[in-house]
């Protein structure tokens, strides 16, 4: 008689087990594979490694991570479609064509994945600023040289520029020459390299020493060293067209103040993820976080010379008062199960 009834009590349990699993099935059926772009600086590579794996362990996608870079993944999803998932697309030098193939519904805008945007501009040390709160704006700064001394020429102010064939040297030595630094007795200080910006940043810091100069945000320097940024000067706001024209332009003859550009940041997707994912679409059209915690994220990682993968470790640990809003509590339960 046994053995008539256990086949029976084991087809039983077998249609019990995939009773219960076929929600979770048809789950991951809706999301199925999605290619993630993996862009190589530290802000976005950890990024591409949260979205990973939120969206392998709590929506039971099947994620991969494929190498990008701002111009050539951008091109691609708009020529081929693939990969599926620009998770940190600065958007500003290729707004005009991916404008075009979201109009045509070929890609979509999910969401601002920095909520701040990108910051650029002129900054100085948090300890300077408050201990001069008459220093809020480029032109405060540039009625005091001797506040910024040159370490070379102390009589001379210093500006600490971009690196050297970057583009930003080209619009910050224009916004120098708009905000006459030179007439004003400053000079400008090219360090030669990212490293060299960075090391006048952290020796400056490390002596409570003042220091004036170009900087961006999020970055793993503003997570550690704490920085204001200057603004424009009363009445300026960001002007496109002097922008374009000029302050973008090398050695353009007369540039005019005028608000740094601002720096949009997207989560970008294809049309077939879009339709495709469902949950795991809505999940990206919320994942979005500011500055001052990607910041604190990044530091933390330069500390710990940790990969993308560790910092988004370390992230969805310490940090689920920020990634749960993303997610249902469904799903937040299950990504803090697999990396807790």
């Amino acid at each position: 008689m046994n053995y008539l009834i256990k086949p029976t009590f084991l087809a039983g349990t077998l249609i019990a087990v995939a009773g219960l699993a076929t929600p979770q099935a048809a789950f991951a059926a809706d999301c199925g594979r999605v290619t993630i772009a993996n862009m190589n600086w530290a802000s976005a590579e950890v990024l591409s490694w949260i979205d990973k794996t939120i969206l392998e362990k709590g929506y039971g996608c099947d994620a991969e991570l494929v190498p990008g870079d701002t111009q050539p993944t951008l091109t691609s999803m708009m020529e081929k479609g693939e990969p599926d998932v620009a998770p940190e697309a600065w958007i500003n030098a290729y707004r005009e064509p991916l404008d075009k193939a979201v109009s045509e519904g070929r890609l979509f805008y999910a969401v601002e994945s920095l909520s701040d945007g990108g910051e650029e501009g002129w900054w100085i040390p948090k300890y300077f600023a408050d201990a001069h709160p008459e220093i809020k704006s480029i032109p405060d700064a540039m009625q005091h040289p001797e506040l910024f001394p040159n370490p070379e020429d102390p009589s001379k102010g210093a500006v600490y520029t971009c690196p050297s064939g970057w583009g930003c040297q080209t619009n910050t030595n224009n916004l120098f020459k708009a905000y006459k630094g030179e007439e004003h007795g400053f000079e400008l200080v090219d360090t030669g390299s990212a490293a060299g910006l960075d090391g006048s940043i952290t020796k400056a810091y490390e002596r409570e020493q003042p220091w004036l100069g170009y900087y961006w945000a999020p970055t793993a320097l503003l997570g550690k060293y704490e920085m204001v940024k200057l603004g424009f000067g009363e009445g300026v706001t960001f002007d496109k067209e002097e922008w374009d024209s000029c302050i973008t332009v090398i050695d353009c003859a007369d540039p005019k103040p005028t608000a740094w550009s601002p720096s949009e940041v997207y989560t970008v997707v294809t049309k077939r993820f879009k339709e495709a994912g469902g949950p795991a679409y809505d999940y990206l059209t919320k994942r979005s976080w500011g500055n001052a915690t990607v910041n604190k994220l990044l530091a933390w990682m330069a500390d710990n010379q940790a990969t993308g993968e560790d910092g988004a470790k370390h992230f969805l640990k310490t940090s689920p008062d920020v990634w749960t809003k993303w997610v249902s509590p469904e799903v937040a339960e299950k990504v803090k199960a697999a990396v807790m």
